[in-house]
């Protein structure tokens, strides 16, 4: 689960530049929050990102326990590429450039969404 300052932003990001699917949403305005289910495809079959926004709470503090979320891609470039088209509407920044992993040949980036998450893109073959 991811808390979020925007979770239409979220929406967007998640869907347009990596390409997931909106599996499906839950709005509860007496709890004051809305939930987003993002992803490649249902559980148990695939990993499902929860993205949460708390109503008035428009940015969180990441802290040093949270690492990164690595995700497959088929091609780490074109991802990239995706992420630097739609950087100014819909936020995401790329901060490691592809290339191969250190000591290895596999190819990896790194981006963040629009929260400041960051997301390892790992190239697998199809």
């Amino acid at each position: 689960m991811l808390r979020v300052g925007n979770l239409q932003r979220s929406i967007d990001f998640y869907t347009q530049v990596l390409g997931m699917t909106l599996l499906r949403t839950t709005e509860r305005p007496e709890q004051k929050y809305d939930l987003a289910f993002v992803g490649y495809g249902r559980n148990p079959e695939h990993a499902e990102i929860e993205l949460t926004y708390n109503y008035g709470v428009d940015k969180y503090e990441l802290g040093s326990a949270y690492g990164h979320i690595a995700i497959g891609v088929a091609d780490v470039a074109a991802t990239c590429r995706a992420v630097r088209e739609k950087a100014t509407a819909l936020g995401g920044a790329i901060t490691r450039e592809p290339g191969p992993v250190k000591g290895g040949t596999t190819v990896i980036a790194f981006i963040t969404d629009p929260d400041g998450y960051k997301i390892e893109l790992i190239q697998r073959d199809a």
